[in-house]
């Protein structure tokens, strides 16, 4: 059982923040409720009285990371301005904890409520483009997925691997499609660089923030 003590020292608060480096350093399969109980140096019950389950956990996770966005944003800027920097801001908080990213996706709002913020200034934006609530939802979703898979698709990210491996499983990788048919495969062959590795992963997060914001832009523009 949990002792006095260990409940007095821990706080929703401090149990989130543990499971938060823990993923950090280790991944979302490396947070369990027996590893995180060992990072903070407390018996496995004593998280039980803040989360039931890892579910839980997982869904404090996620709130926490929709905490960290910031919501505000000029009101007197362009819609599309605004909406870029919304967007830059999930992404700035993503890639600080790019293994918790995909909780942000898959978990519901209401076990992360900190997103309704979020939610409510991505609609005020998409409603000021002329798009109905409809419309601004299916939008937000999009773009959701669009920062989410940004940061996790970022090939800088390696999970799980050692800088050496990871470059040697990229070496693999271009070699594979440099190998391809030319016959066949003229055009992966000639990106084979390109498609292996980002030489500026600014650039390409920019590029794709852009490329999201422009096609909301062209859609509002044929209304």
């Amino acid at each position: 059982m949990a002792t006095g003590e260990e409940r007095a020292r821990l706080s929703r608060e401090t149990v989130v923040d543990g499971a938060m480096a823990l993923t950090d350093a280790e991944g979302l399969d490396g947070l369990t409720i027996r590893r995180l109980a060992q990072h903070l140096g407390v018996t496995p019950m004593a998280l039980y009285w803040h989360f039931k389950n890892k579910d839980e956990l997982l869904d404090g996770l996620a709130d926490r990371l929709w905490s960290l966005v910031d919501a505000s944003v000029d009101a007197s800027a362009p819609w599309p301005s605004r909406l870029r920097t919304l967007m830059n801001s999930m992404i700035e908080v993503l890639r600080a904890h790019p293994y918790a990213a995909p909780l942000m996706v898959t978990t519901q709002p209401e076990a992360a409520q900190h997103c309704f913020d979020i939610m409510e200034a991505a609609l005020k934006i998409l409603g000021d483009a002329g798009f109905t609530p409809a419309e601004g939802a299916i939008l937000c979703r999009h773009g959701l997925r669009t920062v989410t898979t940004l940061v996790v698709g970022d090939p800088g990210l390696k999970p799980q691997l050692t800088e050496e491996e990871a470059e040697e499983h990229l070496r693999r990788k271009r070699i594979t499609l440099e190998t391809l048919s030319p016959s066949r495969y003229p055009c992966l062959i000639a990106a084979a660089g390109p498609l292996t590795k980002i030489d500026d992963p600014e650039v390409e997060f920019t590029f794709g923030v852009d490329l999201f914001v422009a096609g909301v832009e062209a859609l509002a523009a044929r209304r």
